[in-house]
């Protein structure tokens, strides 16, 4: 009778420095994987040319061809291979722009042992890994954006895009954006196109919660671990095992709570309050805000070591009054949601409600805009919801003066603003997503505006 033995995780570590190497090597194999050590990219490629890996370890640092292009080019050949990065705390952009090109994860050194493995096991669990040894047959339909994210605009469609690309990532998600734009939604549909999808998504508001509670409500706490800790209780951290944790309101959090977060993104452990041990969990965090991070860290409010931990893939929702006519459409959603709750006979919105909807600046942002509707549906039924069927405060707005407003010099203040992005652009030696960084802005943001600045210079 044979034996079958389980095939061992093979991976490639690529790194110049040969202590480093051997230190990461060791700490594989001890835990079962089989590793092969390249000192350079051409060593790199070579045996990638000849041999099936399951995960490469990249450092960031090494000499040689930009490594962004490098990981593009080795995520489309190497499919089924996961990319870790490794990269040195000066490196943070470049581990974003990494993951961006389709790197699995990034560490940022020093690494630990627990977090190396912990992240190569993940990799190697993943779902590249999982379709590489798949037999091949039919492919499932992909729905092309989350159905909850609402809005034919070129915002939403960015958006919408966005979510795509970052879903399948473990990295951590940072969404912005004024009150009222969606921030939850937006996370939840980034969890629900993940591959973490049919586990818990655990959202905590931390604005919300008392500070002297903060701490227990994310890592949990001991009976008798303080007064009224009646029982043990599990945290936000241990409830979303295998998950997503959503961070609402990010900004909220106290500083001394900011550096125990720190230290478990650093070390995927938990450690409830009036507990002596340890529990490690694989959790991908998403956090969001509606203030500005880089502000909040400049006069220190925020710590800047745990923003650029969390601040890895940006996303930023446009207010309402920048998304067009998606102000009638998500009007059009909330009307047919609040007939049926409601019992009322509406089918549709009529124009000059419509014209009125457009036309208000709408401050509370898609909140506001949800709550008008079913204020609306509430205290009236008809067919169509008319203009005055709608708030005072809405049909008594003035409508936005639509006449070009002229700034400096009698330049357009779309051209004021082409000139301040271009030239942090040019400051950052052409580097866009460094540019975004530093005027607290998405890249697909700069991205969209140079096409519009393209079509009214033409």
């Amino acid at each position: 009778m044979s034996v079958s033995v389980p095939r061992r995780n093979q991976v490639l570590i690529v790194e110049d420095k040969p202590s480093l190497a051997s230190v990461y090597r060791a700490h594989l194999e001890k835990d079962g994987f089989a590793c092969e050590l390249a000192a350079g990219q051409p060593a790199a490629a070579a045996h990638l040319e000849n041999s099936h890996v399951d995960a490469i370890v990249l450092s960031l640092e090494l000499d040689g061809p930009d490594c962004i292009s490098l990981i593009e080019k080795w995520s489309a050949g190497n499919p089924s291979a996961s990319i870790i990065v490794i990269a040195a705390n000066a490196s943070i952009n470049d581990a974003v722009d990494a993951v961006r090109a389709g790197a699995w994860d990034y560490l940022v050194k020093p690494v630990s042992r627990n977090r190396l493995i912990t992240t190569l096991a993940n990799a190697c669990r993943s779902p590249a890994q999982q379709d590489a040894t798949r037999p091949a047959g039919p492919s499932l339909p992909v729905t092309s954006a989350p159905d909850t994210m609402i809005g034919s605009s070129r915002a939403m469609a960015d958006t919408r895009s966005q979510i795509e690309a970052i879903a399948s990532s473990s990295a951590p998600a940072f969404i912005t954006g004024e009150s009222g734009t969606g921030k939850e939604l937006c996370a939840q549909a980034i969890h629900d196109f993940s591959p973490r999808a049919d586990q818990p998504f655990i959202a905590l508001n931390c604005g919300a919660i008392p500070h002297d509670l903060m701490e227990s409500e994310i890592f949990g706490h001991l009976k008798g671990a303080f007064t009224g800790a009646i029982s043990d209780r599990e945290g936000a951290a241990a409830a979303a095992d295998g998950g997503t944790l959503f961070l609402d309101e990010i900004c909220e959090m106290e500083l001394s709570l900011q550096i125990k977060l720190l230290r478990f993104l650093q070390t995927g452990t938990i450690q409830p309050v009036g507990s002596t041990h340890t529990r490690k969990v694989d959790i991908r965090i998403i956090c969001a805000t509606n203030r500005t991070p880089q502000k909040e860290v400049a006069e220190g409010r925020f710590r800047e070591d745990l923003y650029f931990r969390l601040h890895v893939l940006p996303v930023q929702l446009k207010p309402l009054r920048e998304r067009d006519r998606d102000v009638a459409e998500l009007a059009s959603c909330f009307l047919d949601t609040y007939t049926r709750e409601e019992a009322r006979s509406f089918s549709r919105i009529d124009n000059d409600a419509v014209d009125t909807l457009l036309a208000y600046h709408w401050p509370g942002n898609i909140r506001e805009l949800q709550n008008v509707i079913r204020q609306s549906v509430v205290l009236h039924d008809g067919e169509a919801l008319e203009t005055h069927m709608l708030p005072d405060h809405i049909t008594n707005a003035k409508p936005a003066c639509s006449s070009p407003v002229t700034g400096q010099n009698g330049r357009l203040l779309w051209q004021i603003e082409r000139d301040v992005i271009e030239a942090a652009i040019s400051g950052f030696a052409g580097s866009i997503p460094k540019a975004a960084d530093a005027l607290g802005i998405s890249p697909s943001t700069i991205y969209r505006k140079r096409e519009t600045w393209a079509e009214k210079s033409a």
